[in-house]
């Protein structure tokens, strides 16, 4: 599996293609893709690469992460999918868009698919697992997919920092929890694509995440 990580929005939110390299099966996770600008970087990267859209996967719903769902919904047909306890914070997420002073682009598609924790999606060959890590949000999830020795962990895990919990449905110790328990039982060796700023490991935040 090959992957591709964007910058988007001013909250500076990292939005991630995935595919598989045999199939060209791919998905956009996190969308947060704002103006038109960061739309044509996106779409000419999957045009570039001639990928066939499968899947848009979140995390989370929070706004900066869904930002781009009504382009990737009129631009591939894709409907949101997510973990079942998530749904209520996509249904607010334009009023808490609208509490920053922003406006959404357009409708928000429908939900696609709501999964429970260990839900699987699959690109070619490749599982990627939907492991439920509440604390950031309720429903926020991490993505894990084994074969790469990787785990997408949104908002919830970041590089020697966490994610806020002071936001709506926020839970401190629900998100300490998911990380103790659920994320620092992979491998040492799993890669940590999180929501902001750079990459990590399993095995580095288990040495050096003082908040943890």
């Amino acid at each position: 599996m090959k992957y591709i990580a964007f910058t988007f929005n001013p909250i500076q939110e990292n939005t991630y293609l995935l595919w598989d390299e045999a199939t060209l099966e791919a998905a956009i996770v996190d969308p947060g893709n704002w103006n038109r600008q960061e739309e044509q970087s996106l779409a000419g990267c999957i045009e570039a690469h001639g990928l066939k859209m499968k899947y848009a996967l979140q995390t989370h719903a929070h706004f900066d992460h869904t930002y781009g769902l009504p382009f990737i919904f009129r631009k591939y047909g894709l409907k949101p999918i997510f973990h079942v306890d998530e749904e209520e914070t996509y249904r607010q997420m334009p009023m808490m868009a609208a509490q920053f002073g922003l406006t959404i682009g357009g409708a928000m598609p429908p939900i696609g698919r709501l999964l429970n924790d260990g839900g699987e999606v699959h690109l070619g060959e490749t599982a990627i697992r939907f492991i439920h890590t509440p604390g950031h949000t309720p429903g926020s999830a991490s993505l894990y997919i084994p074969d790469e020795h990787m785990v997408l962990s949104g908002d919830t895990l970041f590089k020697q920092s966490i994610g806020r919990t002071d936001l709506p449905g926020g839970n401190w110790e629900a998100e300490l929890n998911s990380i103790r328990e659920k994320l620092f039982r992979l491998p040492d060796d799993t890669d940590v694509l999180c929501g902001h700023g750079p990459a990590t490991s399993i095995g580095w935040e288990k040495k050096h995440n003082y908040c943890v």
